[in-house]
């Protein structure tokens, strides 16, 4: 009976490990793209994004980008999670 404990910690550790070296790439990839300039263009000045400015002074809050990148991360997570 201790064997089949120890087993079903090492088979959840296994699972982890796994989570986390896919995690791992994912991150790396979409920093790759980031860096290469593919969302350049649109991440960060969606429509709904606020960008007041007024003088010197100057604030930017990314609503859209943000709730688009939730929405992404959730999707991308979940497909994991089964």
């Amino acid at each position: 009976m201790k064997y089949v404990r120890q087993w079903h910690k090492i088979n959840k550790m296994n699972e982890v490990g796994k989570l986390l070296v896919i995690a791992g790439i994912v991150l790396a990839v979409v920093g790759a793209l980031l860096w290469s300039g593919l969302g350049r263009g649109w991440l960060g000045r969606l429509p709904g994004d606020i960008h007041y400015t007024r003088g010197n002074f100057s604030f930017y809050f990314p609503v859209v980008t943000c709730i688009l990148l939730s929405i992404i991360l959730t999707l991308i997570l979940s497909l994991f999670r089964k």
